[in-house]
């Protein structure tokens, strides 16, 4: 035994000699009273049976999804050849050997820890290290991963849970779900069974599978559904899927691709990133839902390649905010910001400013809740939405289209207007016309009109609302803003006291946005 183990083993017994004798000394404490002697009253009795058979169930259960689940769950290592990168030294926040260039800043670390470590240096075609974890969804080998787990790769091997290392196939990969298939050579795998993320609620047990920093393989962990449908933060595409499940179960680097159960242990969602300052767990962990999933995987093992609906509309949700400017009674619904030309909703009859409230006859609460259906629809799938125009109900018929790449979305004081030029204390803007040289400068298309944000000040209505130089202002308050002058005189009329709602355009994308004034208009 080492002197370490000696040591804990020393003070394992010392602490049980010294509580042997604590229950000793209480045991024989006694008080006086009325001349009657009495026993000190006992603090560290034994817990009832009713409470021990209820926690020890508990333990049971989720012992039993484990040991089903977990024959499942696979690990993942890379070898990755990339482009023209920087390798981090070992002192940096990413220690990844550049694996995670060019992902999102919330899933570098996510990724999982890499081998190469040195001077920050350009390399060519450096080989990138990284471990990820993954789940077996048929008995022939099919496995689910995260895309950005297998992104590149040139040499994949899976790790089964009896120890075996198997090579593998990338099938195929889907970036805009961040979902990929890996084929292992392999019969009579344990797979798992799926599960139907629709039925989630708030509060249910959940249980996060996979091989958190690389090395701890076949980990599990426990919480429940924190929240449902959060958008994708983890995606600068606006296209990108949301409705994303928010769990407490611990999720790590290196989950990434690793499964989220419910309690029949049923995969209803594939973990993909955290929320973390530190790049590691911090009670926010995401996974993308079956509901997404499955459908992906389908088309996957099907024919390599995913086939995503498309409508071409930027959307919005209803909120508190913005509902009585649409004439609205309560905040459900997804308001369409922006149709794009010649998309089969600008052919379908779709306009801005519609609500769509409906898809085939369900409900849209919001337009995480149309995204996800539209994206799941195969193209040429005909399809009816539900529609408020003005506060009046329309039905639109459309054809759904296949999205590719490229294709546009279905996502101070005092002025001197003489130069195109002004300002609205009120909101925190300066903004100018937008000409023809300045609209080549933010790559605006030609059908887009009005003016472009020059400045915003810190700390004002503007940026709490997220506007950013460059964005062209196209509306208030429904109203067209086809000029800086047009702009400052509609936000003048509004009433003082009365929020305003602007339409933005926005590197490619429209939303409307809700800013608050400032009362004083010389502030």
């Amino acid at each position: 035994m080492s002197t370490v183990t000696n040591q804990l083993e020393d003070a394992r017994k010392h602490a049980k000699s010294l509580s042997i004798a604590g229950t000793l000394v209480l045991g024989g404490a006694l008080f006086l009273g009325r001349g009657t002697v009495h026993a000190a009253p006992s603090y560290g009795g034994a817990m009832d049976e009713q409470s021990v058979s209820a926690l020890t169930s508990l333990d049971q259960a989720m012992e039993a999804v484990t040991a089903r689940v977990t024959p499942a769950i696979v690990n993942i290592a890379v070898t990755s050849r990339g482009g023209e990168h920087e390798v981090p030294t070992g002192d940096e926040d990413e220690q990844d050997g550049g694996t995670s260039q060019g992902l999102p800043p919330q899933l570098r670390q996510f990724f999982g820890q890499g081998f190469g470590q040195g001077r920050m240096m350009p390399q060519q075609q450096q080989l990138q290290h990284g471990v990820g974890s993954g789940v077996i969804v048929s008995p022939d080998g099919y496995i689910v991963t995260n895309n950005h787990v297998v992104d590149g790769a040139v040499n994949i091997k899976v790790t089964l849970n009896d120890r075996r290392i198997l090579n593998g196939k990338v099938i195929g990969t889907d970036k805009l779900t961040d979902i990929a298939v890996v084929k292992v050579d392999a019969k009579n795998l344990p797979a798992i069974a799926w599960g139907d993320s629709t039925q989630l609620h708030p509060g249910q047990t959940v249980l996060a599978f996979g091989s958190p920093f690389g090395s701890l393989q076949f980990s599990v962990t426990r919480g429940i559904v924190s929240a449902l449908n959060r958008r994708n933060t983890f995606s600068n595409d606006a296209r990108t899927p949301g409705g994303l499940i928010q769990t407490d179960a611990a999720i790590n680097p290196g989950n990434s691709g690793g499964a989220l159960v419910n309690a029949h242990g049923e995969l209803v969602g594939i973990n993909n990133g955290i929320i973390s300052s530190s790049g590691a767990f911090a009670g926010a962990g995401f996974a993308i839902p079956s509901q997404i999933v499955r459908g992906t995987v389908d088309q996957l093992i099907a024919h390599g390649k995913v086939d995503h609906g498309y409508i071409g509309i930027s959307m919005n949700d209803v909120t508190p905010d913005n509902a009585s400017f649409f004439q609205l009674k309560s905040a459900e619904g997804a308001i369409v910001a922006q149709v794009s030309p010649d998309s089969p909703a600008s052919r379908g009859g779709l306009k801005q400013g519609d609500v769509i409230t409906e898809v085939d006859g369900h409900k849209v609460l919001s337009g995480e809740t149309l995204q996800i259906a539209v994206s799941q629809m195969s193209p040429g799938t005909g399809v009816e939405l539900g529609v408020l125009r003005n506060g009046a109900p329309q039905k639109v018929k459309l054809t759904v289209g296949s999205f590719h790449a490229g294709t546009q979305v279905a996502d101070n004081d005092g002025g001197d207007e003489g130069n195109g030029k002004a300002r609205t204390g009120r909101l925190g803007l300066g903004v100018v016309d937008l000409t023809s040289d300045l609209r080549e400068q933010v790559q605006a298309p030609k059908e887009i009109a009005g003016a472009l944000v020059q400045s915003v000040r810190p700390g004002s209505p503007a940026e709490d609302a997220g506007l950013q130089p460059g964005d062209v202002i196209e509306e208030v308050n429904r109203k067209p803003a086809s000029s800086a002058s047009q702009f400052v005189s509609e936000v003048h009329g509004a009433p003082a006291s009365k929020d305003i709602l602007l339409l933005v355009w926005s590197h490619g994308n429209a939303s409307y946005r809700t800013l608050r004034p400032l009362q004083d208009n010389n502030s």
